[in-house]
């Protein structure tokens, strides 16, 4: 373990760190911090996400490195939704393999040694809207929409003309108990963010189901 390894393991709580907590921690020149960098990562120690962005190899680290956090951390301007949401918050049953978020700016995916991350522009005034902020016991920090905000992105992203829960159940098979958990605030806090005709249709036909 050289040295770099040994003062990230003692001063950055997180398991993903940036070239600006290095520079802050070790002393010396940038051509300096460079070199430990890409020796740690040559000897496997240093994990390159992507540009500005390294974790430490399993063996060293010590919290647990969740692929939602990451996601944030890639790209700040965006929330964790669609079915990565869905399945955190546990609304459907599989397992996502690739982590999905919603930005305002162009789509983009990164493939990375930790994980794939996509990005999928969805037009709406107010980006965070219907969104949490959620961290875990490692220290963890990201956006997630909440589980409307997801269903809604579903809906554009995919171009879905539903207008109650019978699909919900049927193709994405969400439990109708899940459903109840949607309170009328979750509506009204999305009324007016989204100008786009299927959305607007879902998410007045559903309201107008689950609160008659």
């Amino acid at each position: 373990m050289n040295r770099l390894v040994k003062t990230i393991l003692e001063k950055i709580p997180v398991p993903v760190f940036t070239p600006l907590e290095i520079s802050m921690l070790v002393p010396g020149s940038a051509n300096t911090r460079y070199a430990l960098v890409k020796r740690a990562i040559a000897d496997g120690d240093i994990i390159h996400i992507k540009r500005g962005l390294y974790t430490l190899s399993p063996l060293y680290r010590k919290g647990i490195l969740n692929p939602y956090s990451v996601s944030q951390m890639i790209l700040a301007l965006s929330y964790v939704s669609l079915e990565a949401a869905l399945s955190n918050c546990g609304w459907i049953p599989e397992a996502v393999k690739t982590i999905t978020a919603v930005t305002s700016r162009v789509s983009t995916e990164f493939v990375t040694p930790v994980g794939h991350f996509t990005y999928e522009k969805v037009p709406q005034k107010t980006l965070f809207a219907g969104v949490e902020r959620l961290q875990d016991t490692s220290g963890n920090v990201w956006f997630q929409a909440t589980p409307l905000k997801a269903l809604v992105d579903y809906v554009y992203l995919h171009g879905c003309d539903w207008t109650s829960s019978r699909p919900l159940v049927e193709s994405l098979r969400i439990d109708e108990e899940n459903l109840r958990e949607i309170v009328e605030t979750d509506f009204i806090e999305l009324e007016g963010n989204y100008s786009n005709r299927r959305v607007v249709g879902f998410l007045e036909g559903l309201r107008e189901e689950l609160f008659p």
